[in-house]
């Protein structure tokens, strides 16, 4: 498991443990990611992201992840492929991915449901990761 560079004060913060936290988790990793030069490009350049849709998506999708929701309705993997098709997704983007991610919980929450989030996510990347090497090498000539 990572650890983040600076370890943030826990005293305040509390645990994630509903939705409302998950989509104050999510809005703000989101506006993170808008704002960053490496990952804003992909998600407005070319992913073309409607965040009034894809927001709601991501929400059901965590809520699953960490709560055992039934809400989510998609293929987050087939997803992620075809946007590797048309862009590169290299360690350096999931790695930013997940620096951004870690930050937007360190920065929200603390406790078991917190760290089994960055985890999560951790395990997630690293799936994409070997799907989209698994096409890649599938590819060569």
């Amino acid at each position: 498991m990572r650890t983040s560079a600076r370890q943030p004060n826990t005293a305040a913060r509390t645990d994630l443990t509903t939705r409302e936290d998950i989509v104050r988790l999510l809005d703000a990793f989101y506006d993170r990611v808008r704002k960053d030069a490496r990952l804003n490009p992909i998600f407005e350049g070319v992913a073309r992201v409607d965040w009034a849709q894809h927001l709601p998506h991501m929400y059901a999708f965590w809520e699953s992840v960490l709560f055992a929701g039934t809400g989510y309705q998609g293929n987050l993997l087939a997803v992620h492929r075809e946007l590797a098709r048309r862009v590169p997704l290299t360690p350096l983007e999931f790695g930013r991915w997940l620096e951004l991610f870690d930050e937007s919980v360190d920065a929200l929450f603390s406790g078991p449901h917190a760290d089994h989030a960055k985890t999560r996510a951790s395990r997630i990347a690293l799936v994409m990761q070997r799907h989209i090497m698994a096409d890649r090498i599938g590819e060569l000539p």
